[in-house]
């Protein structure tokens, strides 16, 4: 094998390295996205929740 061999193999072993950390970092990206999106659902109903909590309380005779 020469070194020019050598050298375009490393190259398509790096850029086939490269291809699987840009897809781990665009899962990692889509995953994050869905947790952002959960959490300010769950965020919402825990400050419905909340609103609710502090209406029965204002509405509770002393």
């Amino acid at each position: 094998m020469t070194e020019s061999d050598r050298l375009n193999e490393r190259l398509i072993d790096l850029e086939s390295m490269l291809m699987r950390q840009e897809r781990t970092i665009d899962d990692l990206n889509a995953e994050i996205l869905r947790l952002n999106r959960l959490f300010e659902r769950l965020e919402g109903r825990f400050e419905a929740h909340e609103a609710r909590q502090d209406n029965d309380l204002m509405l509770r005779p002393l």
